[in-house]
């Protein structure tokens, strides 16, 4: 019987559960990849060889976009505290206002983009143009997929009326994979936006 349960919980040899471990394993592999696409940008950075470069940034729609995301955060937390206390309501109104937060973001990110491109800055414009939407257009994608799968969780708890067995480690997980997305912004907006071009 203690066998059962112990299969049942999914557990490691270290206590924590095999998947929230697969999920650090999956984030320290995207600490990796964004490590490279950084890196990539750093380089290409300074050689804007024809078309604009980094004086072509909207600082402030950034810097509103960026408080939007770092809102998403603490709402996560409370829907993380929701879930894992039985707070059905709250676990279920803060998942709702992260979803709606990471869609804003998404919006400022696509009007950026636009505005990028309608001032001559595309993917094919020149190397630093190319990195650069590789870096902040794949941390958009990522967003993307962490909206996609809190909406998963909220259609969930919708549907059971409830917080069944598993929804706390399902929330925790998510916010984890969340607050990894909200920390890489942090670190593409202080490198791309705040540090001038070199």
């Amino acid at each position: 019987m203690a066998a059962a349960t112990h299969e049942t919980q999914h557990h490691t040899s270290m206590g924590v559960d095999n998947r929230k471990l697969l999920m650090w394993i999956f984030l320290a592999s995207e600490c990796l990849f964004f490590g490279s696409l950084l890196s990539t940008y750093l380089i290409f950075k300074g050689e804007s060889l024809s078309g604009p470069g980094t004086d072509i940034f909207a600082f402030e729609i950034t810097s509103i976009s960026t408080f939007v995301l770092l809102m998403s955060s603490l709402s996560m937390v409370l829907a993380v505290y929701g879930a894992q206390h039985g707070r059905v309501g709250l676990m279920k109104g803060m998942l709702l206002v992260t979803i709606v937060l990471g869609l804003i973001f998404l919006g400022f990110q696509v009007y950026e983009f636009r505005h990028f491109g309608s001032v001559g800055l595309n993917l094919s414009t020149n190397q630093f143009g190319a990195s650069f939407y590789l870096l902040t257009g794949f941390h958009g994608c990522h967003v993307g997929v962490g909206v996609l799968y809190l909406s998963s969780l909220l259609l969930g708890a919708f549907r059971r009326n409830g917080i069944g067995k598993e929804t706390p480690l399902y929330v925790d997980i998510g916010g984890l994979y969340w607050h990894f997305v909200d920390i890489v912004w942090i670190v593409l907006f202080t490198v791309v936006y705040l540090i001038p071009a070199y």
